[in-house]
């Protein structure tokens, strides 16, 4: 374990929420290593077809996703997460043989896969601990995508899908016992980013049997 009290961070969230940012201010205090998740996706898809691993493709082909429902996007995107999931264990795993600290980030990442991580730290010897940030207001993400995206219009949408799919990992998140951190206000998330950092999550039984419901520490 390193003196940070952890050897790798998973950092989820939906997208606009704030992670990168996130990452790269705990990065910069820890002397962590950032790995951008998405980088890891779209290398993953690269080499792949839909008739490989159609759940992997499943926004490919699509002639307007924007237009269609956000609850038919917010499907997508979670079966494209779940999809993932063995990427993702993949990229801890790999990181779990180098001394230096990680944080990972990434839209895709599931408190599904996220538990696994973290058992699978433990039995390495290692500390992986993992966070959701949650932002429930659409209104506010669309205007993070203002500020980050300024040439890309609105993006209401794609807000509310964001919005959703925030909702949905945060009460998966507490099925796993994960921490989930409200990302308002900003002023004090990194107080209660680091509250959450320092709380061990419990072992699930049953590994991929998780899925009893079990209370969560929200850090608010």
């Amino acid at each position: 374990m390193t003196e940070n009290g952890w050897d790798i961070v998973l950092l989820g969230g939906a997208s606009g929420v704030g992670k990168s940012r996130a990452a790269a201010r705990l990065a910069g205090a820890s002397g962590a290593f950032v790995v951008e998740f998405d980088d890891v996706v779209s290398a993953v898809q690269e080499t792949t077809t839909a008739a490989q691993h159609p759940q992997l493709h499943l926004f490919a082909g699509l002639p307007d996703p924007d237009g269609l429902p956000a609850a038919q996007v917010l499907e997508l995107q979670i079966a494209t997460a779940r999809a993932l999931e063995p990427a993702m264990l993949g990229v801890v795993r790999n990181r779990l043989t180098v001394d230096v600290p990680a944080v990972v980030e990434g839209d895709y990442l599931t408190p599904a896969a996220a538990a696994l991580a973290v058992e699978a730290g433990r039995a390495a010897g290692r500390s992986v601990r993992a966070v959701f940030l949650h932002e429930p207001d659409a209104a506010r993400i669309t205007a993070n995508y203002a500020a980050r995206e300024p040439g890309c219009g609105t993006q209401a949408q794609r807000a509310e899908v964001s919005s959703r799919y925030s909702h949905w990992l945060a009460g998966q998140a507490r099925r796993y016992a994960l921490p989930v951190v409200a990302c308002r206000p900003w002023d004090t998330f990194d107080a209660r980013l680091g509250a959450a950092l320092r709380t061990d999550s419990p072992t699930p039984a049953g590994s991929r049997a998780l899925g009893t419901p079990a209370e969560v520490r929200y850090v608010s």
